[in-house]
């Protein structure tokens, strides 16, 4: 179960414990059973070897836990030096005669906790607080279909329970990891609050295939990051490699997200938590514009026409942007008793943006009800994940309109918001409107509904057998207006008079899964075997319409039919229905001899609609894990600073299935219309040639691992070297036609790889009774190749393709995809000087300098200019505690890649007098000239920056009230924390953290909603 859920008291001792509290109680479980035989031991012993004929001292005294005072029975009370001793009754309560109470030491041990000695120095009630010892206790992580204890996980699997995630008003579950996980790669590019991270690990695996971001799964459920709130998860577990990764096989291609929410514990009957965050923002870094002063400056100067002058002084930045306030707040109920428990979450998210009529609102609602019959044996689990979605639009079918955001940058600061009349001031330029006419003159909203409902049955006839069934269906339902008013920009420039658009989307998703696991002790033998089947279906259907040229704005987009343009047939409408299925057999077994050595090997095999008419859509993904516990060799029982030492390896396949669907077969589609006979006939065309060898993309990984903790606990961390092939990778390839019935075939024919070093180190430094400091360090790399894309075949014209653009007015392409090398190279012309009168002077491909007037500016004459992705990710996350209070601060990197500023490339132009410039324009470039303005806007090395930076991220002070007073609180906290609070770089532009996914990685766009920083005052209480 990847549920966090109560379980029958066996099965925990069997599974390993999933929490403190139930650690504690597993403790005392096993020491329940042991108890009676050791103190009949030590009685025996003390027996035989008689009562001290010297003189002897009853000691008597309590053991309990200095976490939470709870007392430790079975605890162990030795005599050091001698085999006399004792243990602790049901209450922690001991009483021991000792020999020379003067000089003796008694030594206290206990399962998972750190021994302790203590002087006699003849005192007759000792009582001891032991502390736990994190290095000895069995971890649980979440692996695919189940738990495992860490000591026996033999891949790369990294956990981060939710004290450790980033505290503040998250976008998503995904930025809690943000530089918590080595290897994964979260990023926040934008500051719109509709927008999510992007999530990437261990690098690009994909040019045409369907998956490019990790698998996301909700106790053990498919979804995505905003599947359930940030605030009602209680531990992400996340699978980096192949064999952890390959019994989920295609859907586990770039990694497995295991998202646990918050459950049912035991202890925590009846109870009530609310959380509350009120943040706001302001922008991080915004892009330094000439201002009205600098415009009438270069007018005296005579660098500017007078024309130019409005006469205003107007901040188009302050006029546009608000002061956010945002709030999150968070409810939990927790009830029942052992047989029949529930848990109730409501979660409301009201996000304001930085720019005015930017916002997102978002009420979260999850149920779960557990019920368990027999013993344990039978247990029903129903949970029930409700989530309702509103935004604000000022674009047609999107949140905040970025084409806007460009528009503020641009604008004149001479010119009045309105003119004399109160209408929308417009100077009447091209690709030039008043930014806040298009954001008051327009009105939308986008509303969706998300429901899923979840039965898991678990049967376990015996206590090594369990058996499952999972059933989900999910609904996905959104809605979405907009609406421009005859004032608005596109009434005055393209004459639509009013324009109207509506739309709608529905995805359903049915998913069921059945397992069953047998598991077995026999002596030093350990092993389990589980099977399974899997069915999932997809059903999508979404439609759209558009219509202009209103009589009235009093409806919107409430009254569209009304529009003349959807009857002249000049307006467009539409509708688009799809359905894919994924069919999967499952099967994983373990091995663990005596603790030391470790084996888990995996299949699946599984069939995507996806390659319906291919020969072979079935694959088949094997996977195979090793792990050797140095630590429990009996050559290094005596090296006692080592807690555990485990080498690991591993080898796994994974898939990837075509984006498309009907790739396989031979298919038609509608052309051009015919005029015959008096009436217009649509012709139909073949647009897909049969493709029968079509089959998935396979991602095949090994992973070397070292597991690794000292000096009980006090530095541990693990270190990760893995190796990725893609092999098959899908691409498009021009061929003949006749004997093809089209130009262009989809085929498994690329081969790339991926391959990088993780580590992890973390270290408590300090450890006493009023102060701890917690650290951790993360490094990862990861480089790309693109090692083939050819064969006899299916061929490139030549060994290489472009991607990404520059847009408007520049048009070209801003990467290469080159054969044998990386992906996210920039390639453009390459400046190395600046002439004395203003002129770029160019190298060329023989690497010799041109003049500007003299450069060919062919395809031939551009270079690699910088690369996109970043080479290495490091993060230091440190967590202080002392007394009450409580110190984080998360800080994290990434280095060794470039930036192509848009920004400066578009508005450090001083030939274009009809937009704002960035102050920057006028800088002597190279220390010699300001560009001259005769120069046009271009594409070239100048405008390629290193984006290597460092942030302090997240930074948060809490105090925690733990002895509050009366029986209706049990405890509170109270923080203040800031998100994105400082960034140390050379980058000019606004975030160097820019989106590095896809094959145009590196790019600042022009038109990125600015990103921001965030306060917030947090407030937790448990009744």
């Amino acid at each position: 179960m990847l549920r966090n859920i109560r379980r029958p008291k066996l099965y925990r001792i069997m599974r390993g414990p999933d929490t403190k509290k139930e650690r504690r109680v597993l403790r005392r479980l096993l020491c329940m059973l042991f108890c009676g035989y050791l103190c009949a031991s030590l009685y025996a012993e003390n027996i035989k070897t008689g009562m001290p004929s010297g003189i002897f001292l009853n000691v008597s005294g309590k053991v309990v836990s200095a976490t939470d005072g709870q007392p430790l029975p079975g605890a162990t009370v030795m005599i050091k030096g001698t085999s006399k001793g004792t243990v602790t009754d049901f209450d922690g309560n001991y009483e021991l005669a000792v020999d020379n109470p003067e000089s003796a030491v008694l030594e206290f041990s206990f399962i998972g906790f750190r021994t302790v000695e203590v002087p006699v120095n003849n005192q007759d009630v000792i009582d001891v607080e032991l502390e736990e010892d994190l290095a000895q206790l069995d971890e649980v992580v979440v692996v695919g279909y189940g738990t495992q204890r860490k000591a026996d996980v033999t891949s790369a699997v990294a956990s981060v329970k939710s004290e450790n995630f980033v505290q503040a008003p998250v976008r998503d579950a995904g930025q809690l990891l943000q530089g918590k996980v080595a290897g994964l790669t979260v990023a926040a590019p934008s500051g719109d609050p509709t927008q999510g991270v992007k999530i990437s690990l261990r690098g690009n695996t994909t040019i045409l295939g369907a998956n490019e971001a990790p698998l996301v799964l909700i106790d053990g459920i498919p979804g995505d990051l905003n599947t359930v709130a940030p605030e009602d998860i209680e531990s992400v577990d996340v699978l980096k490699d192949g064999s952890a990764a390959a019994i989920y096989g295609v859907r586990g291609s770039n990694g497995v997200v295991i998202i646990t929410t918050k459950g049912f514990k035991d202890g925590q009957m009846n109870t009530l938590d609310y959380s509350v965050q009120l943040s706001t923002q302001q922008i991080a870094r915004k892009p330094d514009m000439l201002s009205a002063n600098d415009y009438r400056r270069q007018i005296e100067e005579g660098t500017r026409a007078g024309s130019w002058d409005n006469g205003h002084d107007t901040d188009w930045f302050k006029e546009a942007t608000q002061t956010p306030f945002s709030q999150v707040h968070n409810l939990t109920f927790r009830g029942g008793n052992s047989e029949t428990n529930y848990l109730f979450n409501l979660n409301y998210r009201g996000f304001d943006g930085i720019m005015r009529k930017s916002d997102n609102e978002t009420f979260n609602g999850r149920v779960d009800v557990e019920h368990n019959m027999f013993d344990g044996k039978l247990k029903f689990n129903l949970g029930i994940i409700g989530r309702q979605n509103s935004y604000t639009t000022t674009g047609d079918g999107v949140g905040f309109n970025n084409w806007t955001y460009r528009q503020i940058t641009i604008q004149n600061p001479t010119s009045p918001t309105r003119d004399e009349n109160g209408n929308w001031f417009q100077e009447g330029i091209f690709d030039y409107d008043n930014p806040l006419a298009r954001l008051y003159e327009s009105d939308g909203r986008n509303k969706s509904q998300y429901t899923r409902y979840n039965a898991r049955v678990t049967f376990m006839p015996v206590e090594e057998v369990r058996l499952a069934a999972n059933m989900t269906y999910d609904k996905y339902n959104q809605s979405r207006g907009y609406a421009e008013t005859k004032q608005h920009i596109s009434t005055t420039r393209d004459g639509r008079n009013g324009y109207a658009s509506i739309g709608n989307e529905e995805n359903i998703y049915r998913f069921i899964e059945l397992t069953g696991e047998y598991k077995k002790a026999i002596g030093d033998h350990n092993f389990s075997v589980l099977g399974g089947y899997g069915y999932q279906e997809n059903e999508f259907f979404s439609s759209f319409m558009q219509n202009w040229d209103f009589p009235t704005d009093i409806f919107g987009y409430a009254n569209i039919e009304q529009g003349k343009a959807l009857a002249e047939g000049s307006a467009e409408q539409g509708s688009d229905r799809s359905e894919t299925n994924l069919i999967s057999f499952f099967g994983r077994a373990t091995y663990n001899y005596k603790d030391k050595y470790l084996l888990m090997a995996s299949v699946r095999y599984e069939a995507a609609s996806q390659l319906y008419k291919t020969k072979d859509p079935w694959g088949t993904f094997p996977a195979i894990s090793l792990g050797w516990r140095i630590n429990e060799e009996s050559f290094m029982k005596n090296v006692d600073f080592i807690d555990n030492l485990k080498i690991r390896a591993g080898y796994g396949v994974t898939g990837n299935q075509p984006q498309d669907l009907f790739l396989g077969p031979a298919t038609l589609d509608y052309a051009d219309y015919f005029y015959i006979n008096g009436d217009w006939i649509r012709s139909l065309s073949p647009n897909q040639n049969p493709n029968p060898y079509l089959r998935w993309e396979e991602k095949k990984e090994y992973n070397i691992g070292l597991d690794y903790s000292f000096f009980n606990g006090r530095l541990y961390g693990a270190l990760d070297y893995y190796n990725r092939k893609i092999d098959g990778l899908l691409y498009d390839y021009q061929v003949p036609s006749p004997p093809n019935i089209h130009t262009v075939t989809r085929a498994n024919v690329g081969i790339m790889e991926n391959k990088g070093l993780e580590l992890d180190i973390s270290a408590i430094p300090v450890k006493t009774d009023d102060f701890t400091w917690t650290t951790q360090l993360l490094f990862s790399t990861n480089s790309n190749k693109l090692v083939s894309l050819s064969n006899d075949l299916y061929q490139l014209e030549s060994n290489y393709f472009t991607a990404g653009s520059t847009g408007v007015p520049i048009q070209t392409h801003t990467h290469i995809v080159e054969i044998g090398k990386q992906l996210g190279d920039f390639h453009g012309y390459n400046v190395v000087d600046i002439s004395d009168d203003g002129y770029w002077i160019y190298e060329d491909a023989n690497g010799d300098r041109v003049e500007y007037d003299d450069f060919n500016r062919g395809f031939e004459d551009k270079q690699v200019i910088g690369n996109g992705i970043p080479k290495y990710h490091g993060g230091w996350n440190n967590s202080f505690r002392y007394k009450n209070w409580d110190l984080g601060i998360t800080m994290r990197g990434s280095f060794d890649f470039q930036i192509i500023n848009f920004q400066r490339m578009y508005y450090e132009n001083t030939g274009d007098d009809r937009y704002n410039r960035l102050r920057s324009a006028y800088d002597n470039i190279y220390g010699k000239a300001v560009l001259n303005k005769n120069v046009p806007l271009e594409f070239n090395s100048y405008y390629v920056e290193d984006g290597d930076f460092w942030k302090i991220d997240n930074i948060t002070l809490g105090y925690n009230f733990k002895d509050i007073g009366g029986d209706l609180i049990r405890s509170a906290r109270v923080y203040v924390s800031t998100l994105n609070t400082f960034v140390i770089t050379k980058y000019k532009g606004i975030d160097p953290e820019v989106d590095w996914s896809g094959l145009s990685p590196g790019i600042d766009n022009r038109d990125k909603y600015p990103t921001t920083r965030t306060f917030t005052l947090g407030i937790n209480v448990s009744f």
